[in-house]
């Protein structure tokens, strides 16, 4: 882990780590925004910023940067690699598709909303939240369109379910950035996180949903509409997709599962015959598909069941310790995602393996930010910028939740990035850790969480591509989803504050 903050000696005087802190956090928040830098090089130059004007010299601020770095990328980008290749797996499988089809497919229309958040949220466990989105989309828009059932009644809970799952639940970055910096105990945070994420996905998904509709008459845009049958047999969008609205069910009438297609078929990778032509998929089956999603978050929430319940040293515990370690839990869930998945899609070996290899490259960037966020976070810590913070706050009496969350809301609004502000609100307040038990720890970094999610708006990539994938004006993507995420961020943080009060 890396070292807390307080164990450093401040490199200036209180003034100038003030000024050193803000003239860092300016620097990122400035050539993100503004400048339009990609938030690598902005965390980069935010760092020698902040390391020059605190005093830091150059060989301390060159080793701190490295160090925050490589710890970083050796603990988080590790499992972030592990989740990736799960995740596209799931996807190029069709698993994921199976489980949206099973379940929205067996619902009635009353219920779908909640149908949809429920499946958004377990798909949005082992996917990128784009990822997830772009699985989703077309089943919320034909859903929409079969049912007669208002766009933003369908799509505001599937978002929030992809959303809170992201901001909130490891194996996700921002997540897993928090604990590592915090020190925190990742399989209570991931038990207390799910707590929180349930009943904040319920109040700003099919809740919300149903309010916002009111005011966002969403219509579905009929050109994203899925164009294969499952299978990934070929063909024009069918006669029914093009109904007439007299001719479309009521809420009332069962979807069934003919009524949802695969989106994912017919993508990159699929089963290939003898004569060169895409044969078609099997898609998973749903049981095994759900197990695989499962299987990581179980292995971790045993092992923090083995902490509180069995005696440290015994053979149980020692099991449950070694099984729950966050990277052979998700290990083990590739392993098993390579045979209920890959292979039982018709995948053959060689397939398999560029599955898991076409999964690495889009999450470079996202390495790459947090990495150098690693790195600036390190050179906070060893300027003595949180030291300093915490020392502040003790005096002021402000709780380090609070703190946490206010800190993550600014720099999230600045610069549209929960990554950037899960990274930089750790760093700052990583000192008060120490002041916390178990449980506060975990709770301090789902504060951290929820205020990264905080009012996506105009500088934000997500809004651009919610406001795209639904057919929605500027003003009506702030309305429903910037409003949806606030709800997330100040929901899930009165859940962290109740349960602070509890435990």
């Amino acid at each position: 882990m890396i070292p807390l903050a307080a164990e450093a000696a401040p490199a200036a005087g209180d003034g100038q780590l003030i000024i050193a802190a803000l003239l860092g956090i300016a620097a990122v928040v400035v050539l993100i925004a503004w400048g339009k830098v990609h938030p690598f090089l902005s965390l980069i130059l935010g760092a020698a910023v902040l390391g020059v004007v605190a005093g830091l010299g150059p060989e301390k601020m060159i080793e701190s940067f490295t160090g925050g770095v490589g710890t970083t990328v050796g603990g988080v980008g590790l499992l972030i690699a592990l989740g990736a290749m799960i995740g596209g797996l799931l996807a190029e499988s069709g698993g994921a598709d199976g489980i949206v089809g099973r379940v929205v497919g067996r619902v009635s229309g009353r219920t779908l909303p909640w149908a949809m958040a429920g499946v958004a949220s377990l798909i949005g466990l082992p996917l990128f939240f784009e990822v997830g989105v772009v699985l989703l989309v077309p089943i919320v828009l034909l859903a929409s369109l079969r049912t007669n059932i208002p766009l933003m009644k369908l799509g505001i809970p599937a978002l929030a379910g992809l959303s809170v799952l992201h901001g909130l639940v490891p194996p996700h970055p921002g997540p897993l950035v928090a604990i590592s910096s915090l020190n925190a105990d990742l399989g209570l945070t991931l038990a207390l996180g799910l707590l929180v994420a349930i009943p904040t996905v319920i109040v700003a998904g099919p809740l919300f949903g149903n309010v916002i509709t009111r005011y966002v008459p969403a219509t579905v845009p009929m050109d994203l509409l899925p164009t294969r049958a499952p299978g990934g047999s070929g063909g024009n969008r069918s006669d029914d997709a093009a109904e007439p609205a007299r001719e479309r069910r009521t809420d009332a009438d069962p979807m069934d599962e003919d009524d949802l297609v695969n989106p994912g078929a017919g993508r990159p990778g699929g089963a290939v015959d003898d004569t060169g032509t895409e044969a078609a998929r099997r898609t998973p089956a749903f049981w095994p598909a759900v197990f695989t999603v499962l299987l990581p978050v179980v292995l971790m929430l045993l092992r923090a069941l083995g902490e509180l319940l069995l005696d440290e040293g015994s053979a149980g515990r020692q099991a449950l310790d070694i099984a729950g370690a966050p990277i052979v839990a998700l290990l083990a869930g590739l392993i098993v995602a390579m045979f209920t998945l890959g292979y039982q899609a018709g995948f053959n070996r060689g397939q398999v393996s560029a599955v898991l290899g076409g999964s690495l490259p889009p999450i470079a960037g996202i390495l790459l930010i947090v990495a150098a966020g690693g790195g600036f976070k390190q050179v906070l810590v060893d300027a003595g910028v949180g030291t300093m913070v915490a020392d502040a706050a003790e005096g002021a009496n402000l709780s380090p939740l609070l703190l946490g969350w206010l800190v993550a809301v600014g720099i999230r609004v600045a610069t549209g990035s929960a990554t950037v502000a899960t990274i930089t609100a750790a760093g700052i307040v990583a000192p008060l850790a120490q002041t916390l038990d178990r449980p506060g720890v975990a709770l301090l970094a789902l504060a951290i969480g929820c205020g990264s999610l905080f009012f996506s708006h105009v500088n934000d990539a997500g809004f651009w591509m919610v406001k795209e994938y639904f057919g929605l004006t500027v003003w009506q993507t702030i309305k429903s989803w910037s409003v949806m995420e606030t709800i997330i961020s100040i929901v899930g943080f009165l859940g962290v504050l109740l349960l602070d009060l509890l435990l």
